[in-house]
């Protein structure tokens, strides 16, 4: 990676690969920082400059100008469920490597999103908050619909949490602009109106976690498709 050009982004890079073994790719991958620094370092839609510092102490990637001082830290916006024992039933009968395979593509570039990283009030931040309510369990289709409602000024599983992080929501006029800035597009329809969710979806209703094989199988494919999807506008961003 050193010899790379400046805005060279590898969408095959497993960022557990450069992290020492058994910690979080998210807080200890270099490579996933740089890649995050670069990616988001850019323009807002209102035009502004929107650059993000890594070499503050003890935080990931900051930003601080007159549009405000923002504390971010990277999540893995994909869950494959694998390691779970509850899901153990279901994940056992998958070919083998499969399950594998889902967790390294999950932990490429498309896979990967920044969220706010202070707490506020000492409250849960969007990254915990996502991972524990038990109607989201971390999917991030589940999570956009949340963001999507914030912006429609809707109530969802989320909206005291979003509430609290409105000046960075606010960053980017609606939900259009947050789609496009983080390069999330194929998560949504072409107007942005909808979400494409990746499991059914009835109102936060349905179950966040596959409940059988099959259930499993089309969420794992619908969170490939999308990852290299979004690998690919990644890749052309940079180009």
């Amino acid at each position: 990676m050193m010899n790379m050009p400046a805005n060279y982004i590898d969408i095959n890079f497993d960022f557990r690969t450069d992290t020492p073994p058994g910690k979080d790719p998210d807080a200890l991958s270099p490579t996933l920082r740089s890649y995050h620094k670069l990616l988001w370092s850019k323009h807002l839609p209102n035009g502004s400059l929107f650059t993000l510092d890594d070499t503050k102490d003890n935080v990931y990637l900051y930003h601080q100008s007159d549009l405000g001082e923002f504390f971010l830290s990277s999540d893995s916006a994909i869950h494959t469920f694998s390691r779970w024992a509850s899901m153990a039933h279901i994940i056992s009968q998958l070919k083998e490597g499969e399950a594998e395979a889902f967790r390294s593509i999950g932990y490429t570039m498309g896979g990967m999103i920044v969220f706010p990283a202070n707490r506020v009030d000492g409250k849960n931040t969007i990254n915990g908050a996502r991972g524990f309510h038990p109607l989201i369990k971390d999917r991030i289709d589940l999570t956009m619909e949340c963001i999507r409602r914030y912006y429609m000024n809707e109530i969802s599983p989320l909206t005291d949490v979003l509430t609290r992080y409105a000046e960075f929501f606010g960053l980017f006029h609606n939900f259009q602009g947050y789609i496009e800035f983080f390069l999330l597009q194929d998560l949504v329809t072409e107007d942005c109106s909808a979400i494409r969710f990746l499991m059914p979806f009835d109102d936060f209703k349905t179950p966040a976690v596959p409940k059988t094989i099959d259930s499993y199988l089309s969420y794992k494919d619908l969170t490939i498709k999308f990852i290299n999807n979004r690998n690919q506008r990644i890749l052309k961003s940079v180009s």
